[in-house]
């Protein structure tokens, strides 16, 4: 009874599989991909800045932070 259930497991994600690879989406290339991961990146530390600047309460604290938020700011249009 072990095997049939393993069986079908193997089976739903070959057919799983199968449907990403019709689903229509573009395969990127690795110059694609890594470009893609480095925006993900960027966007998710300017998320965590815009975060720690929210609560802030030191004065050159925040003066880092909003370097950091420009300058991130600006790789990110670079990227564009």
């Amino acid at each position: 009874m072990a095997r049939g259930w393993e069986s079908k497991s193997v089976e739903s994600q070959i057919e799983s599989a199968q449907a990403e690879s019709k689903s229509g989406k573009p395969r990127l290339t690795p110059e694609e991909a890594a470009r893609l991961r480095e925006r993900e990146s960027l966007e998710l530390s300017r998320k965590r800045v815009l975060h720690d600047l929210g609560s802030a309460a030191n004065v050159r604290y925040r003066e880092i932070l909003q370097s950091a938020l420009a300058h991130l700011d600006k790789q990110l249009a670079e990227l564009l």
